[in-house]
């Protein structure tokens, strides 16, 4: 696969004659691709059952006579002001009760029937219009489901739907009561219809009723995208792609990628430090201009799984941003090592968001490849390297990791829903255990449920897997050489009740209690120790491989397959990951903090993360550096 770069680009916002220049100047500058019209819906259709294509069709011609390549967004993120007055109820509502009103973006709830139809019938007349089109080569639905929080809406149309989606699952309401446990609280049903949505209860709701919703809120997102998506299908036979976002655990990417050609995730390194890291100022301020040296490379090898082995980068960060607490300009060459890290990762195109810099309305500070007067910024010279680089680099083939970590959003939904202690967050686990792996130097293929035996592993982790059916249990132990699961894996029922019965690996292992720890109640292990969560059992001595430093069992098993007791921080997990790794003969490195290494079968990347220069077994790499060694 050769990559190619690409931009986004909004010709509504700029004078006509202008459409030509941009075009040439992002072909001259090695660009191939670029992505219009999701949010171009006032434009497109200003009164109801009014449509205005030509402006659509005259960028669209200027565009592709250019030679681009484009992605042609459906516009439904951002319905326009006169879809209120036709649906004055289409608006979602917050956990607070408020609607979430007009004036901004994502103004709408997934739920309500009527937008859907308005949703289905704007698609149908672009589809009809531009599906057969030579120049369109993606469609793009919507734009970044879950953004800004707009998943679960409590609106009167939710509930309508939750009622329906209920029925559907549970047939009769004496289910529904025993799998909700509603006999606690005198909280039993006796109709569908008297269910209410788990918002505004004196304490928590019952935690399968909050965790049926969290699952069907995913299912209307999936619903929503398949509607775009079935009719696209109808008029066209390009690729079609959404584009994600990071750390949003909302709704199954996996599940709506399912219905989809191609992932793509939008890349913002520096506003993702600031505003979704769990690292403190230090590290912020070590990394302010770097961003974190995993967070991208985690969410690459996430979307890789969710797009089947398919996805892109559709908005890379170029320059400061607009949303984050702080918004520091990035260290120069980061723009050029982000790109090339996501190609490293397998991304086929990396665009960049956007390509001019806007002068009004709320993205004013977010930079472009172009400022505001039309002149090439730090993001655009850095994209012209970074096209320079790719005609050099040629085809990059991937590798086949010898790692796996298991993702599962029902399993973040469900410790959302009781975590039991506050700094348990699904993400954090699963995402420090990647890093640990990261500073090994090995690959790493993230895996859904669903996809757990399409490739073996010599090590596998599956860390906090709400529910392990049996069947699960067999295909993960069958897909690797070592096994290792926990903590908190296969503790509830998919009705969320105490399964007593874990860990399932051990007869003759039994849970005594669980604790959540805060910060000063750790328990030490060498040079790391166990936080956050920790589980104490009664294990037969043959069964412990691993204690705490006071002698409590912290890894337990036998042959291929072991229990993680705890929550182990980044050093503790770095050992163990690495001890598991020498036993199945995976070289690891000993990196330094900043230093990250991407092999595939063609090409090895090394990235320098640290605003320092960093020396690392002959490889010598400046602030920003990245250095590319041909595999032979």
């Amino acid at each position: 696969m050769k990559p190619e770069l690409g931009c986004c680009y909004y010709p509504e916002h700029w004078p006509d004659e202008r459409w030509a220049v941009d075009a040439q100047m992002m072909v001259e500058a090695g660009l191939s691709w670029v992505r219009i019209g999701e949010f171009a819906w006032s434009r497109l259709e200003p009164k109801s059952g009014q449509f205005q294509f030509e402006w659509l069709d005259r960028a669209i011609e200027t565009l592709s006579n250019a030679g681009l390549k484009i992605v042609l967004g459906t516009p439904t993120a951002t319905p326009p002001r006169w879809m209120l007055e036709t649906y004055p109820d289409m608006l979602a509502v917050d956990r607070e009760g408020r609607e979430r009103g007009f004036g901004s973006r994502r103004h709408y709830c997934f739920s309500h029937q009527g937008y859907r139809e308005a949703c289905a019938d704007i698609v149908e007349r672009l589809a009809q219009r531009y599906g057969s089109h030579p120049a369109i080569q993606v469609w793009q639905t919507d734009n970044e489901f879950g953004c800004h929080d707009t998943v679960i809406s409590f609106s009167e149309a939710a509930l309508a739907e939750f009622h329906i989606w209920l029925k559907q699952r549970y047939r009769t309401i004496e289910r529904l009561n025993e799998a909700w446990g509603t006999v606690f609280w005198s909280m039993e049903y006796s109709v569908f219809e008297e269910i209410g949505l788990p918002n505004l209860t004196v304490t928590e709701a019952a935690p399968c009723h909050e965790l049926d919703f969290k699952r069907f809120s995913s299912d209307q997102v999936v619903s929503f995208n398949r509607l775009q998506t079935e009719i696209l299908r109808r008029h066209t036979s390009a690729d079609l792609i959404h584009n994600y976002m990071g750390r949003i655990v909302d709704f199954d990417h996996f599940a709506v990628g399912n219905d989809l050609d191609v992932a793509s995730w939008d890349a913002y390194p520096l506003g993702f430090l600031e505003d979704r890291s769990d690292y403190g100022e230090e590290w912020r301020a070590r990394f302010a201009r770097q961003g974190d040296p995993d967070f991208q490379a985690f969410h690459h090898d996430l979307y890789r799984a969710v797009g089947r082995g398919r996805w892109w980068v559709m908005e890379q960060q170029p320059g400061p941003v607009n949303w984050a607490p702080f918004n520091p300009a990035p260290l120069d060459g980061m723009v050029r090592l982000w790109s090339l890290e996501a190609i490293a990762h397998g991304a086929e195109v990396v665009s960049y968001f956007r390509w001019r810099q806007l002068p009004f309305a709320q993205e004013q500070h977010h930079a472009g490849l172009l400022s505001p007067d039309g002149r090439a910024a730090q993001g655009l010279l850095e994209a012209q390297q970074c096209a320079q680089d790719l005609q050099a680099l040629g085809a990059v083939e991937q590798a086949k990791a010898p790692v796996a970590i298991l993702f599962d959003y029902e399993s973040a939904w469900a410790w959302q829903t009781q975590p039991q202690g506050a700094s348990f967050d699904y993400f954090r686990l699963v995402f420090e255990q990647y890093r640990a792996l990261r500073k090994l130097g090995v690959n790493i293929d993230i895996v859904s449920k669903g996809s757990i035996g399409e490739h073996r592993y010599k090590l596998l982790l599956a860390p906090a897997v709400m529910s392990l059916e049996p069947d699960l249990l067999e295909r993960l132990e069958s897909a690797s050489d070592l096994l290792l699961i926990g903590p908190r894996s296969g503790s509830r029922t998919p009705n969320f009740h105490t399964d007593t019965s874990q860990p399932q690996l051990f007869e003759t292992v039994f849970q005594r209690s669980v604790e959540s720890l805060r910060a000063s109640a750790s328990y030490p292990v060498g040079n790391g120790s166990v936080e956050h969560w920790f589980e104490h059992y009664d294990v037969p001595e043959e069964l412990v491989v691993k204690r705490t430093d006071s002698g409590l069992p912290l890894v337990i098993g036998r042959g291929q397959s072991f229990y993680l007791c705890g929550w182990p921080d980044e050093e503790l997990a770095k050992g163990l990951f690495e001890e598991l790794l020498h036993k199945v003969q995976v070289e690891t490195l000993e990196l330094p903090i900043g230093l990250r290494v991407r092999t595939t079968q063609t090409h090895r990347f090394w990235f320098n993360y640290d605003s320092e220069a960093v020396v690392y077994r002959g490889v010598e790499l400046p602030p920003a550096g990245v250095k590319i060694e041909q595999i032979q």
